[in-house]
């Protein structure tokens, strides 16, 4: 069994004169991503690696989140800065096979359609709530029986969780 755990980044700030590359987290921002940390170790995930975009709110919201993960290897991939749900797939499909659990920090729309498309099985309502937002900070648990990290293929995935901040703490929706 493999587990993929996408975790959009959490909110962003948007500063005048600030490239989108190098955009911080906001206060509920930095509120918000060591709470969703909590709730995924908390659901018992422990990955193995972290690949990441190297966005500032990326890479801001992984430190957040890390420690309650137990801080597994970071790998930053340019490719998955604001990439299409494809580009990350590819992405995922050359982790190591010795890797279980696997999280993806990123971005929308590639994020979110990518946990769309990989998943076929699951609670069909939390799929549904899926296909139709992914905000910021927000997480899905996919589990594939695959042998190896190159052979997961859409629908293919049976979805676990699928938990948005407000899930956890209404003050952290918006």
């Amino acid at each position: 069994m493999r587990r993929l755990i996408l975790l959009r980044h959490a909110k962003s700030d948007r500063p005048a004169g600030v490239r989108d590359l190098e955009r911080p987290l906001n206060k509920r921002g930095r509120r918000a991503a060591p709470v969703v940390g909590a709730r995924i170790a908390e659901e018992g995930l422990r990955p193995d690696l972290a690949l990441a975009s190297p966005a500032q709110r990326t890479q801001e919201t992984w430190a957040a989140v890390k420690d309650a993960l137990g801080d597994p290897r970071l790998e930053i991939v340019p490719e998955i800065y604001e990439a299409a749900a494809g580009d990350i797939l590819a992405a995922i499909r050359r982790a190591p096979d010795e890797v279980g659990t696997l999280i993806v920090v990123g971005h929308n729309p590639g994020l979110g359609d990518l946990a769309a498309t990989l998943t076929g099985a699951g609670p069909k309502g939390l799929r549904a709530l899926l296909a139709t937002e992914f905000p910021t900070a927000a997480f899905a648990v996919i589990a594939f029986e695959a042998e190896t990290w190159a052979s997961i293929a859409p629908s293919r995935g049976s979805l676990e969780h699928y938990v948005r901040p407000r899930d956890i703490d209404s003050d952290l929706a918006g």
